[in-house]
């Protein structure tokens, strides 16, 4: 009896990726050093940005992003409402207003004639989430915000691999700023981690400053200057560094990039043919112009004639080895959010796409045979 258990993500770490993070323990840094800065320059040197600053986390990177957008007391941003919370939290950190705007039915990404229609007066800085990996309509978006004079940052936290119109997500073509996430179910994984890109070097310099404590030791930033020991804090910053451990690690994983999208897009592919055809199920629709680095793979449920509720579905196919995740609930559904006064019906696709989703596995280690198998526990379990 086969009794594989398989989850919606996992990463994929080798004996490469071991050594090099060893080699770094073996080192004279463990916390932010030299291996922290190579590993902003691959970054730059991949997604085609000027600029990158290295932090714990994709959330610390969200909120440091809105913080030198200049998010604060009576700034108001907009984003997705299918997201992880951290899209919107990082505006209330910084004491903003949140809106949201819902999505586009066919990729679940931002729709932007719906961030058009929720701009007010307030309205200063724009989230777009590229949701699963499938990057957002940022041409579109790109000219709201010149309109309007708005800030954009990208919320790439899915999409690090992804590409839109032939530019790499992260270059900042479209944006201020874009934001990326590794943790372990992310393409690429740092342990836990996060990288802010800029072709701005006002921002670079000015989340640089944030990322530790609003300390600097720049002499030509100095007030003044008491000798060699000498440092300033010029901000109100945070502890938001990341480590030469998490660094080295990235830098292995940024070397196989490329291999992981590819064997997520035929995973997709996969899912794809075996599915599709099957009244019982869809897919999300790859924007024109994209390509996909497919973090996510969600299947939409046809529940106008499955006979089975979502719940038992989702019980069911763990019960068959399929652990797997719904993402996301819509944010103004959550309690906090309900608290600020956002009420369900207010972002009727987003909600209409919650209600059917469920997340496939995907990622790398899975074989040709691991598909087959999730396949026919899908196609035995939802009806």
């Amino acid at each position: 009896m086969n009794n594989k258990i398989y989850t919606y993500g996992k990463q994929t770490i080798t004996a490469a990726d071991i050594k090099a993070v060893v080699k770094v323990l073996k080192s004279d840094f463990l916390t932010q050093g030299p291996a922290v800065q190579a590993f902003e320059e691959a970054i730059c040197a991949y997604t085609g940005a000027s600029f990158a600053v290295a932090v714990a986390n994709g959330t610390a990177a969200l909120h440091l992003a809105a913080l030198a957008a200049g998010v604060a007391e009576g700034v108001e941003a907009i984003t997705s409402p299918i997201t992880f919370v951290a899209s919107s939290n990082c505006v209330l950190y910084c004491g903003g207003t949140v809106n949201f705007a819902d999505i586009e039915s066919d990729t679940a990404c931002i729709d932007p004639l719906e961030i058009e229609r929720q701009i007010t007066d307030r309205t200063k800085v724009l989230i777009p989430v590229h949701f699963a990996g499938q990057p957002c309509d940022m041409e579109q978006i790109a000219l709201i915000a010149r309109k309007h004079n708005l800030t954009v940052i990208e919320d790439a936290a899915h999409a690090i691999g992804t590409s839109y119109k032939g530019s790499k997500t992260g270059d900042c073509t479209y944006s201020d700023m874009t934001i990326f996430s590794f943790h372990p179910v992310k393409t690429i994984t740092t342990g836990e981690g996060g990288v802010i890109t800029t072709n701005d070097e006002k921002l670079y310099k000015k989340l640089t400053l944030l990322r530790t404590h609003g300390i600097t030791k720049d002499q030509t930033e100095l007030t003044r200057n008491d000798g060699p020991w000498y440092y300033e804090m010029h901000l109100l910053g945070y502890n938001y560094r990341m480590s030469d451990i998490q660094a080295a690690l990235g830098i292995s994983q940024l070397q196989r990039l490329e291999e992981f999208v590819t064997r997520r897009r035929e995973i997709v592919e996969m899912y794809h043919d075996q599915l599709t055809g099957d009244d019982r199920f869809g897919f999300l629709r790859e924007r024109d112009g994209a390509v996909s680095a497919f973090h996510l793979c969600p299947l939409i449920i046809n529940f106008n004639i499955v006979k089975k509720n979502k719940t038992l579905i989702f019980n069911e196919l763990k019960e068959a080895g399929l652990h797997l995740q719904v993402h996301y609930i819509p944010v103004h559904m959550q309690p906090y959010y309900q608290n600020m006064g956002f009420r369900r019906g207010e972002y009727p696709r987003a909600e209409a796409y919650y209600d059917s989703a469920v997340s496939l596995p995907l990622y790398p280690l899975l074989k040709d045979s691991d598909i087959k198998r999730i396949v026919k526990i899908v196609r035995k379990v939802i009806r």
